[in-house]
């Protein structure tokens, strides 16, 4: 990657626009295709990166870059058994990424398969001990099963770790407080969106904590048709492992 390439988590869109030149140039360059495909996940263009990470797939079989990419975007894309199939190509059970494992956990979690997700994650942890974006997706998938205190003993874990990115904080923060919520424990759960906030954030977050606890509610006087998790709750988004 040039000096001059834009980063796609910092400019998605610039980075779309310029690795789309470059990839329509040469689409059979492996490097292009996976920052192409990056760039269009981030910028939320799901459909269009699987497709294009899947042609860079078939042109470099075995490309464990690739797969990783194709599997993330999969994922994106809401196909999480096929993503789950190619991330398992993607690395090998000697040489384990931590950050696949994850992935494939999250993709377990959204079909329902808690129990087997939470293998994955602690195959992850041993890998890298106390990594926050993996105890966040622990505790969620604790949370869909309705395991609420082991839920928030993750939550917690991953929320007080200094390594966690701002934004990664901002996610666990509000999974915390839901899972504080829904233990009936509320003010303590207002308390954590708002702890260290601006007043309009706070309050921004609180009317957020509200309205996904009465979703919450309206959810449980209505037949489910999940297995076993918490039905439609808008609950904030598995962290994503770029």
């Amino acid at each position: 990657m040039s000096s001059s390439a834009p980063s796609p988590a910092a400019d998605p869109q610039r980075a779309v626009d310029y690795y789309g030149e470059r990839y329509r140039a040469n689409p059979k360059d492996a490097d292009i295709a996976l920052a192409y495909g990056q760039a269009l996940r981030l910028n939320g263009q799901h459909t269009q990166a699987a497709a294009v990470l899947e042609q860079a797939c078939i042109k470099h079989p075995g490309n464990k870059a690739l797969l990783a990419g194709w599997g993330r975007a999969l994922a994106d894309n809401g196909d999480f058994q096929q993503a789950f199939d190619v991330l398992s190509r993607a690395h090998t059970p000697d040489n384990p990424d931590w950050r696949i494992l994850s992935v494939q956990g999250t993709a377990l979690d959204q079909m329902g398969r808690h129990d087997e997700a939470r293998r994955y994650y602690e195959s992850a942890l041993k890998i890298v001990p106390g990594e926050p974006s993996v105890l966040s997706n622990m505790g969620m998938s604790y949370m869909l099963s309705k395991d609420l205190p082991n839920a928030e003993a993750a939550l917690r874990q991953a929320y007080a770790n200094p390594k966690a990115s701002a934004k990664a904080s901002a996610t666990v923060r509000q999974n915390l407080a839901l899972v504080v919520g829904l233990q009936g424990r509320f003010a303590e759960a207002e308390a954590i969106v708002k702890r260290d906030l601006p007043p309009d954030e706070a309050a921004a977050n609180v009317a957020y904590l509200k309205e996904m606890l009465k979703n919450k509610d309206k959810d449980n006087s209505r037949p489910r048709r999940d297995k076993g998790g918490f039905g439609n709750i808008p609950v904030a988004e598995l962290t994503r492992q770029e």
